[in-house]
């Protein structure tokens, strides 16, 4: 019985399998979460086990991705037999701001903390305000009520974010302050192409290149002329891999 098992799975295989950590790493995989270095005793497993785990998910038409980060996350094919959910456009936009906060020297400054208003600040900053509230509600006139709707909506956005690994709470956890992981480099895959990650990030926000191009195509033109002089004294920039390859973060990384 055992030559016939190690027919169908390696010895490392089954190792890796039986390991106590197994279970709480595949579910974690399975839901879309993002497993990075600050996760010592996972990120270690998987490093171990890369390869056998990753033909171990392509039964499943998944495959295990170590990102150039290091993060590791679960990537699906069409046609997957896992669970996969896909991220709405404003979330898509919410975490290339993220990728873009992450690589700003405001994160040195500030000890690697940033605030939930602070990403709708700088969301504002570098799309339309206009076609955003378009985005939540067609019939948006811009008033306050939708304005704050808006606001719920990034929140919503930062907590779904936070569940797939790529934000980690500061303090309380209604606090509103966090640290932004490695892995919201799956937002910024366009930017390995050598282009200057500044100015790379910033035409992906405004050509709303991270979500649906007619409703979120941030063609701020002249308003942000200045912001690109002021951003790059900030140097705030962001990128994430494999935008979800598709939109999709589901093992291709979401919940």
């Amino acid at each position: 019985m055992t030559d016939n098992l190690q027919d169908v799975i390696s010895t490392k295989l089954a190792a890796a399998i039986a390991n106590p950590l197994f279970p709480e790493v595949d579910s974690q995989l399975r839901a879309g979460r993002h497993i990075g270095q600050e996760y010592l005793d996972n990120y270690a497993f998987l490093g171990d086990f890369q390869n056998e785990l990753d033909s171990f998910y392509r039964r499943y038409n998944v495959e295990l991705i170590r990102a150039p980060e290091g993060f590791f996350y679960l990537r699906p094919k069409a046609t997957t037999l896992i669970a996969r959910s896909v991220l709405s456009e404003l979330e898509m936009l919410v975490g290339k701001v993220l990728c873009y906060l992450y690589l700003s020297p405001e994160r040195l400054a500030q000890q690697g903390i940033f605030t939930t208003q602070e990403v709708y600040d700088e969301l504002l900053n570098l799309a339309d305000e206009a076609k955003l509230l378009k985005a939540i509600n067609l019939r948006a006139s811009g008033s306050d009520l939708d304005k704050q709707k808006l606001a719920e909506k990034v929140r919503a956005a930062i907590g779904r974010l936070r569940r797939l690994g790529m934000l980690h709470t500061v303090g309380e956890q209604n606090s509103g302050k966090f640290t932004i992981s490695e892995s919201v480099f799956r937002f910024g895959a366009e930017v390995r192409s050598g282009d200057d990650p500044l100015e790379a990030q910033l035409r992906l926000i405004r050509e709303g290149e991270a979500a649906n191009l007619q409703s979120l195509q941030a063609d701020k033109a002249n308003a942000t002329a200045n912001r690109d002089e002021s951003a790059v004294e900030n140097d705030e920039d962001f990128d994430n891999a494999d935008v979800a390859e598709e939109n999709e973060i589901n093992p291709e990384g979401v919940e």
